[in-house]
């Protein structure tokens, strides 16, 4: 079982990228897992056409009177969806739903039912305290990606997230993988990303291209190779999900 958690700023395409890696390896025979660990719980959105009920909501309304199957729904190509979820707005911590979420799935027999070939974990990378660590830590990711672009703020978020799977290293943590560029093209975007992999000593291991064909398919409340198989940007995807499990 291949295990990894992609983080980065929020905004920056980690929800997209993730449901189309999710889809792509899908459609190649393997079962996968997306857990979603965001508190806007759309991290599936685009693989169910719906929102789905979260786990903190499952236990804010039923306690622990709730079943895997309440909390893990099939999406697009059988794709198991979790969303974490967030608490009420202005109460509680945000990183509780993530801490939550995982150990619900451990405790209700989740990886033991659905058998999944890989586990993707949808991280908010603003923060990398508490429960938005919890997918580096050992028994869930295997190996963590970032997110960038070459904007000055999305390079500050992803070097903080590159420092703290360093730090934790040492408890046998997931190790960094390598960043994915989102280009937004701004100037002299390759080579600002290609310097902060250089002082991780990783690589840059995809690139996405900006395009409208993503917009496009948001607007359909579809993944892009969902809506547009045929598209570069299809490719791009498939391209990097394969690169993501070798």
């Amino acid at each position: 079982m291949k295990k990894i958690a992609i983080y980065g700023k929020g905004g920056i395409g980690k929800s997209t990228t993730v449901s189309n890696i999710a889809v792509a390896l899908a459609q190649q025979g393997l079962t996968v897992m997306q857990i979603g660990c965001d508190p806007k719980a759309d991290s599936t959105l685009s693989l169910r056409g719906c929102n789905i009920k979260t786990v903190l909501d499952l236990i804010r309304e039923r306690g622990n009177d709730f079943t895997l199957d309440d909390m893990a729904i099939r999406g697009a190509y059988g794709v198991i969806c979790v969303e974490a979820g967030g608490p009420t707005p202005g109460v509680g911590c945000a990183g509780r739903g993530i801490i939550a979420a995982l150990d619900k799935l451990k405790e209700k027999g989740a990886y033991e039912t659905f058998k999944p070939d890989v586990v993707l974990y949808d991280v908010l990378g603003d923060v990398v305290c508490g429960g938005f660590s919890m997918p580096m830590r050992a028994g869930y990711a295997d190996k963590v990606y970032i997110i960038t672009s070459g904007e000055n703020m999305s390079i500050h978020a992803a070097a903080n997230i590159a420092m703290a799977v360093q730090n934790f290293k040492s408890k046998g943590y997931a190790e960094l993988g390598g960043f994915i560029l989102n280009h937004h093209d701004v100037k002299n975007e390759n080579e600002k990303v290609q310097e902060l992999a250089d002082d991780f000593e990783t690589e840059i291991v995809g690139e996405l291209s900006r395009s409208t064909t993503v917009q496009m398919a948001e607007e359909l409340g579809k993944t892009v190779i969902d809506a547009f198989p045929d598209s570069e940007m299809a490719d791009e995807y498939r391209k990097l999900a394969g690169k993501l499990i070798t």
